[in-house]
């Protein structure tokens, strides 16, 4: 990032939480806590004082130490507009298009259900930075528990709009299990071939994969890459529409 710090931390089996932190005005903020102590032990750790929490959507894993969290530390909590379940502890609302400052630094939701109705990605243009929580992986995507597979594309197709340099933070260490999927529908794809060895060394030395860039996942992630003549016709779907593609990809991953 360009004027702002971060520092990535894990948490329960496969989480990763993050503290975005403003060397000029000292405020710092969460993406998601599923865990307060974490949080608190990440912020104890870097010496900062927090000031905001980022809530992306409602799963306990990403908030169940929201409350815990604002009552330590008096931070504001921003979280989606309620659209399934309430989030407790959140002050402020925001939907698709909605943004705010944060250390003099625009921060804008985008609205990408398709995981959970309410799941919002915050991205921060000048520091070509988005925090995607559960809907884009580093080569997958998000379970489709509250929506259908055409919501997903949808939303997927709003991040795939973002700079190809954006760097993408998401909130779990799926890799391994994303490549080796991905490797049965795209098996002849250079990049990822090359992608895979690389997961591999980090997951085997316990080095995270997150984050990733969007350039990376448009040549790797096989849920962006739904109009490849390849997989396309590994799936037996050349004349299918994007959507219908995408759609088989996620179910044939719900099954691997």
């Amino acid at each position: 990032m360009n004027k702002l710090s971060v520092y990535q931390y894990p948490y329960m089996s496969d989480n990763y939480g993050v503290l975005i932190h403003s060397t000029t005005t000292g405020e710092t903020a969460c993406v998601d806590c599923g865990d307060a102590n974490a949080t608190l032990a990440a912020l104890t750790k870097m010496g900062w004082s927090l000031t905001e929490i980022w809530v992306t959507h409602h799963h306990a894993d990403h908030t169940a130490g929201v409350e815990d969290l604002k009552a330590a530390t008096n931070a504001r909590v921003i979280g989606p507009t309620p659209r399934s379940q309430p989030i407790a502890g959140v002050d402020t609302a925001l939907d698709d298009g909605d943004s705010f400052s944060f250390a003099g630094t625009i921060v804008k939701a985008i609205h990408t259900p398709g995981h959970t109705k309410d799941m919002i990605n915050f991205y921060l243009p000048e520091e070509s930075t988005a925090f995607t929580g559960d809907t884009l992986f580093t080569m997958g995507c998000g379970r489709l528990f509250e929506c259908d597979a055409k919501t997903m594309h949808t939303s997927l197709s709003k991040l795939t709009s973002l700079p190809n340099d954006t760097v993408i933070y998401s909130s779990h260490e799926y890799t391994l299990a994303n490549v080796k999927f991905a490797l049965s529908v795209d098996p002849d794809n250079a990049a990822l071939l090359a992608r895979a060895k690389q997961v591999e060394s980090l997951r085997a030395d316990g080095k995270a994969t997150v984050p990733t860039t969007l350039q990376e996942e448009l040549d790797t992630n096989p849920f962006l890459r739904a109009s490849d003549p390849d997989i396309r016709k590994l799936l037996g779907m050349q004349d299918a529409t994007d959507e219908s593609v995408f759609a088989e990809i996620r179910q044939r991953k719900d099954n691997f």
